[in-house]
């Protein structure tokens, strides 16, 4: 069955356009226009973010650092890694209080009892007893180790310092098993086994793999995968993962004052006593750390909190400070949006929230989100536009001038539609955004039927759309003289002026397909741009105006067409370098009188073959605007005095109205 829609009016409520290739290319379209760019474009966008069409915002690369930087700070400010042994020495105290508090129960009961002999065989256990806990040590290792042999009176006291002794080996236990696999929680002896197999077998693959033998990893995960619910998929991937938990175990440690590190191992030494175990995991510590130097083995942070943190809390925060590293180090050397897509998205939602996960998602679809749109291809490993986006380019230029461009006049100039007043060539071609919808219907309805056969009713798509054409039929040359020296980019004139060249060459290759259009780029010298590499074009470091060698290869193109010749020059600067007649380059500044009269020579030249000068001056001053008037006054062209807020508006209405005066000359031309 067709498909049905329903359509109601836009309130502003509802949400129907998200971030698409349209509207990402329109956000890129000034950054591209200024540095030609694509990669660097990109870049600038993923470190900048924008707003999408809904107005949503899609955080850039330095608002996600700083938002990171934010919850690592949060989690420092919050804790105390000091928890790891209050936790330890509060319940160590209360099983010693708990203990004394029976000793005084068994020696008031002993008294009371009347047998003076069980009386004072109370009293001197009791003694003994306590003199035992007021001699115990202040750290916890020792503390441990001194109850450890310790005879307990209270059963119940005896029999939570066990339950707390099982708890830290589990824990510590973990921390090992943490370190290496995710997989593992509540230890059995059996597990404990295989684990020590697994370890060894590990340490036997990393060795192989030393020696350039065949580690057999597969084997080593069809035994032991169990391990690994990430599913590594090569060794490198698998010690990458146990790499990154070590580091954050040694972080941890790292940060701990030297007493509280000293405690822990010993503690350690203390309750571990598989040292099979023990030795298999330093053996693997050693050839993580030769293999992944770059881990930041010695990492330490400055927890500054309130909150004690427990072993286990404080495992889990140093795990999420590393992967903030991580997600960092990513973020900072990340070169294009693909490189983010190695983020764990899930795992950044869990640290950062939906907000940051969704940005992150949308900045790394960017690059294969213009390429499927075909604006952008990969050419020898970097980005360039297609010729698809290269008429966006144009396109878009030509669609921001003429918005800002009242229909009917802007300033003193009158603005016709396009397509008005024009005579029909009796050609069509494609529609393409923009054009005037003289539509063909005979080869549109054509096109329809076949597409989709002689079936009825007739289905129109907008690709099946042909437009006639309507141009002026006297051609017109127009050779485009664009300013490239370093002054441009100075005063903010060359983005202005460029866009103005991409607009006027999308306005005549899609409304004036007879027309010709020249490019040339003038700084210290002059050189031909083709209209592919017109997206590309910047500005050039170097001093000086060659205006005199710019009008020589504009002569030289246009001296190839016929019609109407013009050139239209957008500078903002006086003439001051020249080619000598020996074919030299000559800079002085301010201008000096050989320059200016090498200039006014090839205006004279253009004005023996017929070849108007436009030209469009910025930021005018005194002596620019004398040469200007010079120049003018010579060729008999036109001359506009203008800023860059509206270049646009004078360069694309004065070239329409060159047109219009063509068209009404060949008009009263034909009624004569």
């Amino acid at each position: 069955m067709a498909a049905r829609f329903t359509y109601s009016r836009w309130d502003g409520t509802q949400k129907g356009f998200d971030l698409d290739a349209d509207a990402l290319f329109d956000e890129l379209n000034d950054d591209l226009l200024y540095h030609g760019d694509i990669n660097s474009a990109l870049r600038r966008l993923m470190q900048q973010g924008m707003n999408d069409r809904n107005g949503e915002r899609m955080q850039g690369l330095r608002e996600l650092m700083e938002k990171l930087r934010q919850e690592r700070q949060n989690r420092l400010d919050r804790s105390d890694l000091g928890g790891v042994y209050q936790e330890i020495a509060d319940e160590l105290n209360d099983i010693v209080d708990e203990e004394r508090h029976a000793i005084e129960n068994a020696t008031n009961e002993a008294a009371n009892s009347g047998d003076e002999r069980r009386a004072e065989a109370a009293k001197n256990s009791a003694d003994e007893r306590n003199f035992r806990l007021d001699m115990l040590p202040n750290d916890l290792a020792g503390k441990v180790r001194e109850l450890s042999a310790y005879d307990f009176e209270s059963a119940e006291a005896a029999q939570r310092f066990e339950q707390l002794m099982d708890k830290l080996r589990e824990q510590l236990m973990q921390q090992m098993v943490d370190q290496m696999s995710s997989a593992v929680q509540n230890m059995s002896p059996e597990d404990m086994a295989r684990m020590k197999d697994m370890m060894a077998a590990l340490n036997e693959m990393i060795e192989r793999q030393q020696r350039g033998e065949d580690p057999q990893f597969e084997q080593f995960m069809e035994q032991f995968g169990d391990f690994f619910p990430e599913n590594p998929e090569s060794l490198e991937e698998l010690l990458q993962q146990m790499a990154q938990r070590m580091a954050a175990m040694q972080a941890m440690l790292n940060s701990m004052t030297p007493e509280q590190r000293s405690q822990l191992q010993q503690l350690s030494d203390q309750l571990m006593e598989d040292m099979d175990l023990r030795w298999q995991m330093d053996q693997l510590g050693q050839n993580l750390r030769g293999m992944f130097p770059q881990m930041q083995w010695n990492q330490s942070y400055e927890f500054e909190g309130q909150d004690p943190m427990g072993m286990a809390q404080a495992m889990q925060t140093m795990q999420e400070l590393g992967d903030l590293d991580q997600l960092e180090n990513l973020l900072r050397n990340a070169t294009n949006p693909g490189a983010l897509a190695e983020a764990d998205m899930d795992r950044v939602r869990e640290l950062m929230g939906d907000d940051a996960a969704k940005s992150l998602e949308r900045l790394a679809e960017l690059t294969k989100m213009l390429q499927d749109a075909g604006l952008i291809e990969q050419k020898e490993g970097r980005l360039e536009l297609t010729p698809k986006g290269l008429r966006k380019i144009g396109s878009n230029a030509l669609k921001d001038l003429f918005s800002k461009l009242d229909k009917d006049k802007t300033g003193q100039h009158q603005l016709n539609r396009f397509g008005q007043g024009h005579e029909r060539t009796y050609e069509t071609k494609q529609y393409e955004y923009g054009d005037p919808f003289n539509l063909d219907l005979q080869r549109t309805i054509r096109n329809a039927v076949r597409r989709n056969g002689a079936e009825t009713p007739v289905r129109l798509t907008p690709e099946d759309f042909e437009i006639e054409r309507t141009e002026h039929t006297t051609k017109s040359s127009t050779v485009l003289m664009l300013d490239l020296s370093l002054s441009m980019p100075m005063r903010d004139n060359f983005l202005p002026a460029k866009k103005v060249a991409m607009a006027l060459h999308s306005l005549i290759t899609s409304q004036f397909p007879r027309d010709y259009m020249g490019i040339v780029g003038f700084s210290e010298t002059a050189r031909v741009l083709t209209a592919a590499q017109l997206p590309e074009v910047s500005w050039d470091f170097v001093y000086g105006t060659n205006m005199q060698h710019g009008f020589v290869l504009a002569r030289q193109l246009l001296s190839k067409q016929t019609g109407t010749k013009q050139i239209i020059m957008i500078t903002d600067g006086e003439p001051t370098a020249h080619i000598t007649p020996r074919g030299d380059v000559f800079f002085n500044y301010p201008p000096v009188q050989e320059t200016v009269e090498a200039t006014l020579r090839e205006v004279v030249r253009c004005t023996r073959d017929n070849i108007r000068i436009n030209t469009f001056v910025l930021d005018v001053n005194h002596s620019l605007r004398a040469f200007i008037e010079q120049l003018t006054s010579i060729n008999r062209g036109r001359a506009f005095f203008t800023t860059n807020e509206n270049l646009g508006d004078y360069v694309l209405v004065d070239f329409m109205e060159h047109k219009k005066t063509m068209a009404r000359g060949r008009n009263a031309r034909r009624a004569g």
